[in-house]
């Protein structure tokens, strides 16, 4: 959000919560830019058509559509309970896919837009612990390859993100048990966890 509205965007936030929405509001305060905060969990069946709805009331188009939302759940495969699968698909790949086609249709009527998933490192790797967030990011990269495929005659590019590891709640755990942190260290050639604000440039360059 920062990124995008440094770089001159307009933007509608949408999440199932409000945490994190005044801290956001005053970093952008002196943009000049117009920021927007929609309350509601993209899983919901409606969800596509009422952000859609709101983008196109607030802003008149929509330009851009970042698919950010991620959920992560560990657990060893013979105590992976199946609820925890299906919130993981549910919220990584299957909400991606709903949002992205609805925001398509709008964006394919303009003749122009970016759509931009983040998917991860676990896109292309195993992961023992978190079978359902490596499947959905492995599937956000298929989605992503297939639209990309099939929106380019609209004039649209889709493109993902494959972060490695970053800073940020959903790694708390990791970076908390100190062998696997150390392991991990000794993987990252800058031999820091990023902070996501390194990330702007790629999201700026791909918007």
């Amino acid at each position: 959000t920062r990124a995008l509205m440094k770089s001159g965007a307009n933007v509608l936030v949408v999440s199932h919560s409000e945490r994190g929405w005044k801290e956001t509001s005053d970093l952008v305060k002196n943009t000049g830019q117009k920021i927007e905060f929609l309350k509601k969990d993209i899983t919901d069946q409606n969800a596509p058509k009422e952000i859609v709805a709101k983008a196109k009331e607030t802003f008149g188009h929509i330009d851009i559509l970042i698919n950010n939302a991620g959920l992560q759940r560990r657990n060893k495969w013979q105590e992976f309970e199946d609820e925890d699968w299906q919130a993981v698909i549910n919220l990584n790949l299957n909400a991606l896919y709903f949002l992205s086609h609805a925001v398509a249709k709008t964006m394919a009527e303009q003749k122009s837009g970016k759509i931009i998933n983040i998917a991860s490192m676990q896109s292309y790797r195993a992961g023992k612990f978190i079978f359902p967030y490596t499947a959905s990011k492995h599937g956000v990269v298929g989605l992503t390859k297939a639209y990309a495929d099939a929106l380019a005659t609209e004039n649209i590019q889709v493109n993902a993100l494959a972060p490695g590891y970053i800073n940020t709640p959903m790694t708390q755990a990791l970076r908390d048990d100190k062998e696997r942190n150390t392991e991990i260290l000794n993987h990252i050639p800058a031999d820091h966890w990023a902070d996501p604000s390194e990330l702007m440039g790629a999201i700026v360059f791909l918007s």
